[in-house]
């Protein structure tokens, strides 16, 4: 049990908290407060604070006291300054406990690496079958070929497949006006959300004229990525740039063991460093590493992929340097650590023997421990560990590095070496045989005789025809079935490694359109599933940058007001980054330039065809963006009295007044249209009318006629008069018919 040491004075009235009460002996009154003694080892160093000048300790209390300690333990001192959540611990933790971490991650390491040693070797192969080194036609123990003379060429099949591959990502993904753009602009009130563009300019700014190593250290990644299956983005705020960074990593320099699946489930991720002394010694100045005498770089032996790179590049790697040229060997790991005085405890606060993920650098050659911070989330009680790394992969693989073009093609860019080397040899040797000659017969200086073009060379053939003397070797040239045979192999490479040539234009001429895409679409298949992933990649780096922001804004402050701006609130962008979703400009579904040709050419013919149910403008802005015209705007005429689109509710109020409105300009023709019908009913019903009238007429007449015949005819029988009757008769005739009784 540690000696009790004197803490300082409690007011009198308040209480020490209660992770102080337990071990603390009876206390000694004073006339000022209350003396309290406590085990140096027994403080806890949250809400302890220490005065610069004076060295007090501070301790505040549950209930608002304050423990003053004027001569507080060194110990509880380290303790204290370790309760910040981003200190070194390396700082506060003995020598002993650094020394046996630094031995057993030494060794971990050293396992990963014996574990990928296969790995590394395939890798280096590669390198070498991409042709990038210049080999002369000659035999010997560094040369690949097998008799002098023959031929060093190497097929360009690999080296094909992995530039087309990084430039189609390339124009993808590192878009000239940034790689950046919110997925949703729209406000709640229908219209763009400015701080959301605001937000996407700043992020394209940042990546294309701040960071400016963006743009060609993800050339590089992709490359990478392309060739060896995987590349890798680390993304962290730089001490020494002062602003978040994100950069790549080659995969030769990340050390997992091959058993793990992926860098969440690793137990240990190591990052390989080679640091310049200078730059070791800035980030010690920096506060990040803790300063410490190292002790002078040894020069640590290259790796097989490493040493390959630097043969392809003419560079002489076992070349002695200068000490102070030198570069440290870094191990920067991302492991889980139970360290003495900082375990994981319980609510009751007892150890729970939980491991605790930190990030751990180290110093290989002098095995010293620079660094050792929490490498979790302050606010996050579940403690999991925080990824820094992006893992950009091509085709998911047997473990956990992919696949590659250099997997894919590397076995049949070794056959077609192979057979163009016979090629070129059996033409050699068809010009310039090799020959035999009778032993004996020759009695020259050499038995080497190589004539050269235009010239002669006398021999001594003892009297013997010069064609029994001396016979050529008979090569054969190479047969049609073998010509055939390598055109195969490489058609299936260019198919495997998706560099095929799709000759759509030397097909029928009259084969349905349909037909045709549906062949580019095929042939584009293992291509957009690649384009795919390294999409996903990227959207999640933007997420980790992202993040980066958070922790340092003042980085986003400094790089607008580089640029003449000064409307920046950081309370306004830290606003933005919560509302808005960051994701890459390049689409998901389009893996290539042709892909996004076909889809402008698809909006232009739906334009034509529906010409009523599109906008012509919006249209052809689509279509020049798509095929990546710059400034589109100014090709446009310019749009006079423009308005916003409505919205989907007032597109469909819109829709009823125009349906309302044609139904009022039908109504008066079909009002005019009854009316007509209905005066010709009227006069035909007149018509009926009169017609009746004239056949009542005539009836009534006829019988007019027939009474007064009657009548005369009983004045004839009763003696009447003739002349009498015939005037009456003659009168009755010549009276009206309305009158006629």
């Amino acid at each position: 049990m540690p000696d009790p040491r004197p803490i300082g004075v409690l007011p009198m009235g308040l209480m020490a908290p209660a992770a102080l009460r337990s071990p603390l002996p009876q206390p000694t009154p004073l006339s000022n407060g209350i003396d309290i003694t406590v085990e140096a080892d027994g403080i806890d160093p949250s809400g302890v604070s220490f005065d610069p000048e004076t060295g007090a300790m501070q301790i505040e209390t549950d209930d608002g006291g304050v423990i003053v300690d004027l001569n507080p333990p060194t110990s509880v001192r380290d303790r204290a300054g370790a309760s910040d959540h981003d200190a070194n611990l390396a700082e506060h933790l003995e020598e002993a406990e650094l020394s046996r971490i630094s031995e057993d991650l030494l060794r971990g390491i050293q396992f990963d690496e014996q574990s990928r040693t296969e790995w590394l070797n395939t890798r280096a192969q590669g390198i070498r079958l991409l042709g990038l080194k210049l080999e002369q036609p000659r035999s010997g123990i560094d040369s690949s070929t097998a008799l002098d003379g023959m031929s060093s060429v190497r097929h360009p099949l690999l080296l094909e497949a992995t530039l087309r591959f990084q430039a189609n990502a390339r124009g993808e993904l590192l878009p000239a006006s940034g790689p950046v753009k919110v997925s949703d602009k729209l406000g709640e009130n229908g219209g763009n959300d400015q701080a959301a563009e605001q937000l996407e300019d700043d992020f394209n700014y940042y990546l294309t004229s701040v960071a400016t190593e963006y743009y060609p250290d993800t050339d590089r990644l992709l490359f990478y990525t392309g060739f060896g299956g995987c590349g890798f983005k680390k993304v962290y705020n730089c001490p020494i740039r002062n602003r978040p960074v994100s950069e790549s990593i080659d995969a030769k320099d990340l050390i997992v063991s091959d058993a793990s699946t992926d860098l969440r489930n690793s137990a240990r991720v190591t990052h390989q460093i080679k640091m310049r002394q200078s730059t070791l010694k800035r980030m010690q100045l920096a506060g990040a590493y803790r300063n410490v005498a190292l002790s002078e770089p040894s020069g640590t032996p290259l790796n097989p992929v490493d040493a390959q790179i630097a043969e392809t590049q003419g560079i002489n790697a076992n070349a002695q340097q200068q000490g102070e040229d030198r570069d440290y060997t870094i191990y920067e790991v991302y492991c889980e650590l139970d360290l003495k005085g900082f375990e994981h405890k319980d609510k009751e606060g007892n150890p729970t023997g939980l491991a605790l993920p930190y990030r751990v650098v180290l110093e290989k050659d002098s095995r010293k421990v620079l660094e050792v911070r929490r490498n979790w989330a302050e606010d996050e009680e579940s403690r999991l560990a925080k990824i820094c790394f992006v893992k950009y992969s091509f085709v998911p693989g047997l473990g956990f590095y992919d696949i590659g073009l250099v997997h894919i093609l590397g076995n049949t860019t070794n056959a077609l070496t192979a057979a163009w080397r016979e090629m070129l040899d059996a033409g050699m040797f068809a010009n310039f045989p090799g020959f035999l000659t009778v032993k004996g017969i020759t009695r020259q200086n050499t038995n080497e005789m190589r004539v050269a073009p235009g010239t002669g060379l006398p021999i001594e053939t003892n009297g013997m025809p010069i064609g029994d003397a001396a016979m050529p070797l008979p090569y054969k040239d190479p047969s049609v079935a073998f010509q055939g045979f390598i055109k195969e192999i490489g058609d299936t490479g260019q198919r495997l490694g998706g560099t095929a040539e799709i000759n759509v234009a030397e097909g029928n001429a009259n084969a349905p359109v349909g037909t045709t895409l549906a062949l580019i679409e095929q042939a584009m298949i293992p291509m957009a599933a690649v384009h795919k992933r390294i999409h996903a990649a990227q959207a999640e780096e933007f997420q980790l940058l992202k993040q980066c922001f958070r922790d340092n804004p003042d980085a986003m402050r400094r790089a607008i007001e580089a640029r003449g701006r000064s409307d920046w609130s950081e309370e306004q962008f830290l606003a933005a980054l919560d509302n808005a979703d960051l994701v890459p400009q390049a689409d998901p579904n389009t893996p290539s330039h042709m892909h996004r040709l076909m889809k402008a050419m698809a909006l232009v013919q739906l334009d034509k065809a529906y010409p009523d149910q599109y906008d012509h403008r919006a249209i052809n802005k689509r279509v020049l963006s798509m095929i990546k015209v710059p400034d589109a705007d100014s090709l446009l005429v310019p749009m006079t009295n423009a308005t916003p689109p409505p919205t989907p509710e007032l597109a469909v109020k819109l829709k009823e007044l125009a349906k309302h409105e044609q139904e009022l300009q039908q109504k008066p023709q079909l009002l005019a249209a009854k009316a007509v019908s209905d005066a010709a009913n009227n006069t035909a019903k007149e018509r009926m009318q009169l017609r009746e009238s004239a056949d009542q007429a005539a009836e009534r007449q006829s019988r007019e006629r027939i009474a007064a015949m009657s009548l005369a005819g009983d004045v004839l029988d009763h003696n009447s008069d003739a002349a009498n009757v015939a005037a009456d008769v003659q009168q009755l005739e010549q009276s009206p018919v309305s009158g006629a009784a």
